[in-house]
């Protein structure tokens, strides 16, 4: 297909796509009230609203984002800068589903920005806000001293993060209370009788690693066991390296007979590796881990769980950086989510 032929099909599809013209003919209202009937403006009835809003959805009505950047100065997008690297399984799907679900109602997208180990974490960032290719930005894996958490308040650009710094600087956040799960993770393996004890923790650079060696460090202390290191992988590695670091582990002179994991996926890293070790979970060595996604204990009922939310922490987010948009002079949304407590096996 030559250029010519394609610009034409462009300007077909273009021409056939549903306007606001096209609503108010079908409505029998004007193009105004349709406008404001579809932004929910509280001057136009109930029934009004609800009516251009079902025609909206049944004809496939999306609002021209160029024409709404002329007019508002807005993109009405949301952009989520996320590591390559982050499990799909275990983070991804859900956090992105949360993400939607509280964008739905609105006229925002969601447009994700990724980028590698390999790559400058602040590139999609200055991007985004230097070509003003979205009005928020969410971003995740902070680290204490986060540069992207700077340059973003610098400027006055919206954006929440998922998970907290220590740099003084007021922001939007959704966190999860890493050192409350170490703590009761190790009062859990306490109770079972395990007495050395592992922790395969996020890479030292984040934040909520911080929180999490704090919590185990100090709770181990206060019940009176010992650590057996395991500092040679994170929770960040891949599953053929944290399984062979576990067999190494689990064949030395002072193994641990408890392990606490800071993530979902790699819990059966772990457990591949105990169990090639010839060692039996739950008989000569007990799991705790975070449970992201329902399947830990489905899978392997003697792991011991603690529930983290993703698609809440998704929807949270969402909802933190809309207000932001809306004021930017707001105090910053921000929530931590405590758990209460360690799921028994099953």
């Amino acid at each position: 297909m030559d250029k010519s032929s394609r610009n034409t099909d462009e300007d077909d599809a273009e021409a056939a796509r549903p306007t606001l013209k096209t609503l108010a003919f079908m409505t029998g209202l004007g193009v105004t009230t349709v406008s404001r009937a579809l932004k929910d403006a509280p001057e136009i009835g109930a029934e009004t609203r609800k009516r251009v809003q079902l025609v909206a959805r049944q004809i496939g009505y999306r609002p021209n984002r160029a024409g709404v950047r002329l007019r508002t100065g807005k993109t009405n997008v949301i952009s989520v800068v996320l590591n390559t690297t982050e499990q799909i399984g275990g983070f991804l799907s859900d956090f992105i589903y949360g993400i939607s679900e509280r964008l739905a109602a609105t006229p925002y997208h969601l447009v994700v920005a990724p980028y590698s180990h390999n790559n400058d974490p602040m590139e999609p960032i200055r991007y985004v806000v230097e070509t003003g290719s979205a009005d928020g930005i969410i971003i995740s894996r902070t680290q204490p001293n986060d540069p992207r958490v700077r340059y973003l308040t610098e400027r006055g650009f919206p954006f929440a993060a998922h998970g907290r710094t220590a740099m003084g600087i007021e922001h939007a956040y959704h966190d999860f209370d890493n050192e409350t799960f170490a703590r009761l993770a190790v009062r859990r393996l306490a109770e079972l009788g395990r007495r050395r004890l592992a922790l395969l923790a996020p890479p030292p650079a984040l934040t909520y690693h911080q929180h999490m060696r704090g919590g185990f460090l100090d709770e181990l202390d206060r019940q009176g066991q010992s650590e057996a290191p395991f500092s040679s992988v994170s929770s960040d590695n891949v599953i053929d390296d944290i399984r062979r670091h576990t067999i190494e582990l689990m064949k030395r002179t002072g193994r641990p007979d408890g392990i606490i994991c800071g993530a979902g996926g790699p819990a059966f890293a772990l457990i591949a590796g105990i169990e090639a070790a010839g060692l039996k979970l739950g008989r000569d060595v007990d799991l705790v881990a975070k449970e992201p996604f329902n399947l830990l204990q489905l899978v392997r009922p003697e792991i011991h769980v603690v529930a983290e939310d993703f698609r809440l922490a998704g929807r949270d987010l969402a909802t933190a950086v809309l207000s932001s948009i809306g004021d930017r002079s707001a105090a910053p949304i921000q929530k931590l989510v405590v758990p209460a407590q360690v799921i028994a096996p099953r």
